[in-house]
């Protein structure tokens, strides 16, 4: 394979699409209490606006042209917060690799990408949320050398 990371494009939508409801099914497995089955996070025109957005970058790990995954960004910045620090980082919003080819280091090539471009933007951190049960994912992010930040907490009435 000659996977190269580029900036997403409004041509790339359907198969960020597909992309998407693997994520939601995955979730959905874990909590069907929360997540649909057979809906995405985000629409065709949602996800224009997504990728046209200069706070919300979008990068996708193509062979040649086949797209095998994705990486949804937000830039955060914290700025004139009185009880907290100024800073600027990166929020994974959503990192897929298509079930196929997962664990072939696709994944790694892209959070990898998304550190290069966190430090070229003087980013402090790259954060993001798991899901509670998503045990791959876990791992995943763990050997990457993330650590927990915070922990949500719930009580199911």
């Amino acid at each position: 394979m000659d996977i190269k990371i580029e900036k997403a494009n409004n041509n790339d939508i359907n198969d960020i699409l597909i992309l998407l409801n693997e994520v939601l099914e995955i979730h959905h497995n874990i909590r069907p209490d929360i997540f649909n089955s057979g809906k995405t996070k985000y629409s065709s025109e949602e996800l224009i606006e997504i990728i046209n957005n200069k706070l919300t970058p979008v990068f996708v790990a193509k062979d040649n042209d086949k797209l095998l995954g994705y990486v949804f960004l937000e830039i955060k910045i914290t700025k004139d917060i009185p009880y907290l620090c100024d800073n600027l980082s990166i929020y994974i919003d959503d990192l897929c690799i298509k079930k196929e080819y997962r664990k072939n280091g696709i994944g790694k090539l892209l959070f990898n990408y998304v550190k290069d471009y966190a430090k070229s933007i003087n980013a402090n951190s790259i954060t993001l949320n798991v899901w509670y049960g998503n045990d791959l994912a876990i791992k995943f992010y763990n050997d990457l050398g993330m650590k927990p930040l915070k922990t949500t907490m719930e009580y199911k009435l």
